[in-house]
């Protein structure tokens, strides 16, 4: 197994992915799909895992077929040492020539960005197809392992979806996500504070290449927070400026670009139902689907059943650079261009409060139930974390519940655990508790063997008369943001 170059920060599973795809023996050639949003870090995995093989990469760039035929020629050549540029006169004599790579021994072959040479030559899949079929040279007689990336989400994932081409020939099909808070945490040098680490996550979320763009280094301390968004958030100099806008634009299958905006920018203001989302957009819900299902496709909103009423679940932004752009970049751009941010940012604050950072607190309690909470926290190994809306005679109206553990997504599993997560500023009290009690006692009884836990999370700490309480109540348990961030 070759080893992870120190270069890459974290990516663990991905590298083993990889590595074991490539270094895979056995005769007959494979292939293996490597997809994510732009500036994940997938080139520079790829590049090394090709560098560290001695392998063949090829970076497609947007221009004709002829053009991209006589670049793929000439590195072709010069991979195979030779002094004049090959020249292929079209895919298939391409592919046979970079599968036959293989013919000695494992050769890693890969072709970055993809989807630009499809673009120029839609059959391209089907020629790859052909080239990877049973009885084949590429199947019979090489060892080539053929490794396709790309960050048009869309035409990646359809590559092997329904009659597709390539479907059921990949071997390998990784996508290549953010960073989790944590993994962020350390990769901007703030996982020491909880607070900071919480605050440049909730603006900038998991994306690697966000630090460079932010100047290579994110704030060093709270108190430097504001002037750092100021400077490289809200400053159209910086490159941060309109990356929250261009993620919509620069994904080839959104092809009206102002309605997927608008929303996007629905959702950030709190409208998270279908039908809400709809009327925010003055159109009815059935004429929404496709905009939601495209954000959802290119992972720009995620959407979460709801987990007492199934379908009927929220959606939310799922790329925090998203949300600042469309609720404080686009909103106030000309006065950003015209360097007022100080002005911007400080009348933005109950925005920021309610907008962004209280919903990111809820989903990092989610994260946190999910991938950290050890399973006598939550009383159960958790399946599905999920929010709800719990109707109540008592006072007549819904109440929401942040989170709802269960032991999986089903319809009728048990629940294990429910919980609120609050970021205000002040400690939260025992009527939070209170209130929990009663929403407990409001849930089903087919889902419940006995009494869920009760998980109170707070971003600023509980109040003495909550924390006394909960110390002697084993069925309590409080989750600090240090807690959320380095605890279980």
């Amino acid at each position: 197994m070759i080893a992870k170059p120190d270069r890459l920060f974290d990516r663990n599973a991905e590298w083993l992915e990889l590595a074991e795809f490539a270094t895979s023996a056995g005769q007959g050639a494979t292939l293996g799909l490597v997809y994510g949003r732009r500036r994940q870090g997938k080139t520079l995995l790829l590049e090394s895992l090709a560098l560290g093989l001695g392998g063949f990469m090829f970076a497609a760039t947007q221009q004709s077929q002829a053009q991209n035929l006589a670049d793929l020629g000439a590195a072709y050549a010069a991979y195979r040492g030779l002094r004049q540029p090959v020249v292929f006169a079209d895919y298939r004599e391409a592919l046979d020539e970079l599968f036959q790579l293989g013919e000695e021994r494992p050769t890693t072959v890969i072709i970055d960005e993809f989807p630009y040479l499809v673009a120029a030559t839609p059959a391209l899949p089907s020629y790859v197809q052909q080239a990877l079929s049973p009885l084949g040279q590429a199947r019979e007689r090489t060892m080539t392992r053929m490794i396709l990336c790309g960050s048009a989400l869309t035409t990646m994932s359809q590559l092997l979806g329904g009659g597709a081409p390539l479907r059921g020939r990949a071997r390998l099909e990784l996508v290549v996500r953010p960073f989790g808070f944590r993994e962020a945490a350390e990769f901007w040098q703030v996982a020491h504070d909880p607070e900071l680490a919480f605050r440049v996550h909730a603006l900038t979320g998991g994306t690697p290449a966000y630090m460079e763009m932010s100047g290579g280094a994110g704030p060093r301390s709270v108190g430097e927070v504001d002037g750092w968004v100021q400077r490289r958030l809200l400053n159209p100099a910086s490159a941060m400026f309109r990356e929250g806008g261009l993620l919509l634009r620069e994904e080839p299958s959104i092809s009206d670009p102002t309605s997927y905006a608008a929303t996007l920018s629905a959702i950030s203001t709190g409208n998270s139902r279908r039908s809400e989302i709809a009327a925010a957009l003055g159109r009815p819900s059935s004429a929404i689907g496709h905009l939601l299902t495209g954000l959802e496709d290119i992972g720009l909103i995620e959407h979460l059943d709801d987990a007492l009423r199934g379908k009927r679940g929220a959606f939310l932004i799922a790329e925090p650079i998203v949300r600042l752009h469309q609720l404080i970049t686009s909103r106030y751009e000309p006065e950003l261009v015209a360097d007022r941010a100080d002005r911007v940012w400080g009348r933005s604050a109950p925005t920021v409060n309610s907008k962004i950072y209280g919903p990111h607190f809820e989903h990092l309690a989610r994260q946190w139930c999910l991938r950290y909470a050890d399973d006598e926290t939550l009383g159960g190994a958790p399946g599905a974390v999920r929010p709800t809306e719990i109707a109540c005679r008592e006072h007549q109206k819904g109440h929401e519940l942040d989170i709802v553990v269960t032991e999986d997504s089903g319809a009728t599993s048990r629940i294990s655990a429910i919980g609120e997560a609050k970021a205000t500023k002040d400690p939260i009290g025992i009527g939070q508790l209170r209130r929990l009690e009663h929403l407990r006692g409001l849930l089903p009884n087919a889902r419940v063997t006995r009494p869920p836990k009760l998980l109170l999370f707070s971003r600023t700490g509980f109040a003495a008369d909550l924390s006394d309480e909960a110390a002697s109540r084993p069925d309590v348990e409080l989750v600090s943001l240090t807690r959320v961030y380095q605890g279980s």
